[in-house]
């Protein structure tokens, strides 16, 4: 599986949130960065690149869905796998979410059961994958 040596960036406001999506997700052996805002977000990809970020919806400043046009209008980020998380499951909210351009969606609470074989699966279908 090429999900071991894979970098994920985890975009979230919420320190619970992150902390649990970092434990869950470095258990598994991904090699984790995180960020609290769109604009730290952008600072990281351009250091770590990586191959798959899960990327918060609802960020102070700059919102998730707006970053993620950004990243998929650039033909240096476009590669990238983003998947948006949403606390907010309305009616629509995931076609907004791939109208943006995320490759995925995943709603909030985050089912810890289910995260990694979420996340390994993005990663299988990743255009860059390993």
């Amino acid at each position: 599986m090429q999900n071991r040596n894979s970098v994920i960036l985890v975009v979230d406001d919420n320190a619970t949130n992150l902390k649990l999506v970092l434990k869950l997700l470095k258990f598994e052996g991904y090699q984790i960065v995180t960020a609290t805002d769109a604009e730290e977000a952008q600072a990281v990809v351009q250091r770590s690149s990586p191959d798959l970020i899960l990327m918060d919806i609802a960020l102070p400043g700059m919102d998730g869905l707006t970053l993620t046009r950004k990243l998929k209008g650039d033909k240096k980020t476009a590669h990238i796998v983003v998947v948006g998380l949403s606390a907010s499951a309305m009616k629509g909210d995931d076609q907004k979410a791939f109208s943006a351009g995320c490759d995925g969606y995943i709603t909030k609470p985050i089912n810890t059961r289910e995260l990694q074989s979420q996340v390994a699966e993005f990663l299988e279908h990743a255009p860059n994958a390993k």
